[in-house]
């Protein structure tokens, strides 16, 4: 049996049917490489999480043959879940000059540092791993230095091209290269994997170019101090402030913590160019006339903590919004982030700030190819199977209408889900299995400690509060000695409710009461019954179901 006829197997741990913690394994025999390894930002019902990253279980039973982690650019749903894979795994990781550098940040911040193995790419390269060769192409994004990957294996070139766009006029003036992936579907591509994130758009998306020209005007007219907020990571974006703040003689500021990370790291990696004298520190610009200021600032999506954020509540230790500001929001908000988004848009308002945001002016564009960008990929692959990646379910199918209309095989495109094991055989492609997959919670330092049980919890007593109640039961005689007490938090306000009190602890005594005429003596059997019959009597006075937690003392 020849070595053609081993199948290459493909299991997405993340990144399909959602937008965020895109991971993927690639194994050929006994060789695993990972692609990416990002994280995705909690929902709202998720009480508390801070972050959700992939669930890894499937490459620590095979840690192994775990060959390396390559990684296609430095968005927080490419490379945020590195340092949690790294506790666990130990394999060297592969990334371009800017990709790395935003990663080392990280894993200073993990303890990491010292310890990973990082090992700097760069497009037009490749780097052989086993028996698969893994080959890395630019393309545009918003941030620099992405790749798209070609990962040659034994059954054919698979192509695996996450978050791309066609930028004709990109700001570094590297256009993507299109040559390449040309060549490759002269030669023939197996599979093309694609972004699937405005597969519902018609249309190209537009250059970074045009959010240049934006801020020209609105620095042209903005009366008095300009504030921007926009993703840490985007570089170019940065770039194009910094330019068109040294056009109209400003100097720059830069707000939040992550913004001051990514400015220092790009600047000493050469990604940003920035004029000398053009920065000035955060305390230092009050020297300055406010038509003389740019402030650079994260909170583009209205995170709480972030700097923006704290501004528009009047809660910043060092800027605060005056009016006569103009405040540029430079970003769309991620789906799940419009209602923040909105009420930080609002108190900006409040302060006196005039905002500009997406809505109303051409200050964004999106980061991700639309339909005719897409189907342009599509036709210079011409591959022979098609797997939309990296979006919500609505949009990868739409992105398979897109691959059917240039002339592939329904039979041929596959839409997976997270945990599938995609097979690709001489005979053809199937789903042969499903591994254990899903998402982990990060909650401070707690990684995977908190699960739906405890969400559940937290739901629970965020709609409906707690009752404690404390009983102190005589060991031999099994009769109450003291109590039961009843505290109360996030029900009702013990005062205002006394009564209602009152019956709660005339109930809990009879229950107690019932379980010594009934020689019920295990404890909890004595908590059961004292939990479901509150709950009951509750429930008729309030239509409410607080947590009930029932503690026995003995003496």
């Amino acid at each position: 049996m020849g070595n053609k006829k081993e199948p290459v197997s493909l299991i997405p741990l993340g990144g399909v049917g959602e937008i965020g913690k895109n991971m993927w394994v690639l194994e050929y025999e006994d060789d695993i490489i990972v692609i990416d390894a990002g994280v995705m930002f909690p929902e709202e019902e998720m009480l508390g999480i801070d972050l959700v990253i992939p669930d890894i279980t499937y490459l620590v039973e095979n840690k192994d043959r775990v060959r390396g982690i390559f990684l296609s650019h430095g968005h927080e749903d490419h490379i945020g879940a590195v340092p949690y894979v790294l506790q666990v795994l130990n394999a060297p990781i592969y990334g371009t000059r800017l990709t790395l550098g935003l990663l080392k940040g990280k894993l200073e911040e993990h303890g990491l540092a010292s310890t990973a193995d990082l090992r700097e790419v760069r497009a037009g390269g490749s780097v052989k791993v086993g028996a698969l060769e893994v080959e890395f192409i630019h393309v545009n994004h918003s941030i620099a230095d992405v790749v798209a990957m070609a990962v040659h294996t034994p059954q054919g070139v698979i192509v695996y091209c996450s978050d791309f766009k066609l930028d004709q006029t990109p700001i570094g003036g590297r256009v993507m290269d299109l040559h390449r992936f040309a060549e490759l579907g002269r030669d023939g591509v197996l599979l093309l994997m694609s972004d699937s994130t405005n597969a519902e758009r018609p249309g190209y998306t537009l250059s970074e170019r045009v959010v240049g020209q934006a801020f020209d005007q609105v620095f042209d007219e903005a009366p008095g101090r300009i504030l921007v907020a926009t993703f840490s990571s985007n570089i170019h974006r940065i770039q194009q402030i910094i330019d068109a703040a040294a056009k109209h003689g400003r100097k720059v500021g830069i707000v939040g913590r992550s913004m001051i990370n990514n400015v220092s790291i790009a600047s000493e990696l050469g990604y940003l160019n920035v004029p000398p004298r053009i920065m000035v520190d955060i305390d230092e610009l009050d020297k300055y006339p406010a038509d003389k200021v740019v402030i650079i600032t994260t909170g583009s999506q209205g995170e709480p903590m972030a700097a923006l954020t704290r501004m528009a509540m009047a809660e910043h230790r060092k800027v605060d919004i005056m009016p006569g500001d103009t405040v540029v929001i430079s970003a769309m908000p991620i789906p799940g982030n419009e209602k923040l988004v909105g009420k930080t848009i609002n108190h900006l308002f409040r302060q006196g700030a005039r905002v500009i945001y997406q809505a109303v002016s051409g200050i964004h564009v999106s980061g991700h190819a639309s339909q005719e960008e897409l189907k342009l990929l599509l036709n210079l692959c011409r591959p022979r199977y098609f797997m939309p990646i990296h979006g919500e379910y609505r949009m990868l199918v739409r992105h398979a209408e897109l691959a059917e209309m240039v002339g592939i095989p329904s039979k041929n495109i596959l839409l997976c889900d997270i945990g599938d094991v995609v097979e690709i055989r001489s005979e053809g492609i199937a789903k042969t299995g499903k591994v254990t997959a899903g998402q982990v919670l990060v909650d401070g330092l707690g990684v995977g400690d908190v699960g739906n049980i405890v969400l559940r919890d937290r739901k629970q007593l965020a709609q409906d509060g707690i009752l404690i109640v404390v009983t102190t039961i005589d060991k031999q005689s099994g009769t109450v000695v003291a109590g039961p007490d009843i505290i109360s938090r996030g029900f009702v306000y013990m005062r205002e409710s006394e009564k209602l009190i009152e019956e709660a602890r005339e109930e809990v005594k009879q229950i107690l009461k019932q379980c010594e005429a009934e020689g019920i003596t295990e404890w909890n059997l004595i908590k059961g019954n004292v939990k479901d019959g509150l709950t009951q009597m509750l429930y008729q006075r309030t239509k409410r179901r607080p947590m009930i937690m029932p503690i026995i003392m003995e003496v």
